[in-house]
């Protein structure tokens, strides 16, 4: 159990601008630091629904995750693998941070900032023998608007799902 301290604690950088919505999550985890950073970075692990690329879109041999690289995802909103229950979209991002010494990573999209500017930070924190993971995006501009009206509440528990999903895989393998 974390104690007081540990609550008041973040690894998440503070937030660089204001945005229409934010969207987070934060779970304990009961597994050691480097155990959880390995599996969030595992991103040949995450198949299709995730790869690093080129600026054309194209998977790149090596997919470790390193700041000014693309990202393409294939996400749903709802969070689920069914095509039927849910839309697949796909968004590109540029890798922002992956950070193995602060345990932090983060990309924002790749649109235009006056329609939209998204940044998303993961970051994990050690609570004795486990850990803390934390996410935090930031939506601002117009198309901001339109992503809280349509998609927050599908995001959130996207968010959600990713926590429990780390944790999950995190404490079986512990």
């Amino acid at each position: 159990m974390p104690s007081e301290s540990d609550a008041a604690t973040t690894n998440l950088p503070p937030q660089t601008y204001e945005g229409v919505f934010t969207m987070a999550v934060s779970c304990d985890i009961d597994a050691p630091i480097e155990t959880v950073w390995d599996i969030l970075t595992d991103f040949p692990k995450y198949g299709e629904c995730q790869q690093i690329t080129d600026a054309a879109r194209r998977p790149l041999a090596d997919q470790t995750p390193a700041a000014g690289q693309h990202l393409l995802m294939h996400v749903h909103i709802l969070p689920t693998l069914d095509d039927a229950r849910a839309k697949r979209t796909a968004t590109f991002e540029r890798i922002l941070a992956c950070d193995p010494a602060a345990r932090r990573l983060a990309w924002a999209v790749l649109l235009p900032a006056w329609f939209l500017r998204a940044e998303r930070w993961q970051a994990l924190s050690a609570l004795g023998g486990g850990t803390r993971y934390e996410s935090r995006e930031v939506f601002a501009g117009p198309g901001a608007y339109l992503i809280r009206m349509m998609m927050r509440r599908g995001l959130q528990e996207s968010f959600d799902a990713m926590a429990d999903a780390l944790k999950a895989r995190a404490e079986g393998q512990h």
